[in-house]
């Protein structure tokens, strides 16, 4: 099963370390709290819309962009699992 937020973690993560900056940064600009910044980008945490829409900013990030790019993952893990799905259902069928 794809875990919408663990990609969203990992996409703001990557996106902030592209830019160079620290959580701390990230929370001050944002006006978010460092911890609940870091539960969101490990996957712990849902974001809001109004959350991520801070983050983006806080990252000059459009927040298409960063939905696009986790579209763009959930798709991939999508393919992948239904592959594999696929293939196990094939391999038992034999």
């Amino acid at each position: 099963m794809v875990l919408f937020r663990r990609l969203l973690g990992d996409v703001l993560r990557a996106q902030r370390m592209r830019r160079g900056m620290t959580l701390r940064e990230v929370s001050a600009e944002a006006r978010v709290s460092l911890g609940y910044i870091s539960e969101i980008e490990r996957g712990q945490k849902e974001a809001s819309s109004e959350l991520l829409a801070s983050l983006c900013s806080a990252l000059d990030l459009p927040l298409s962009v960063m939905l696009r790019e986790v579209s763009d993952l959930v798709a991939l893990e999508e393919s992948l699992t239904s592959t594999t799905s696929s293939a196990e259902v094939v391999a038992s069928a034999a």
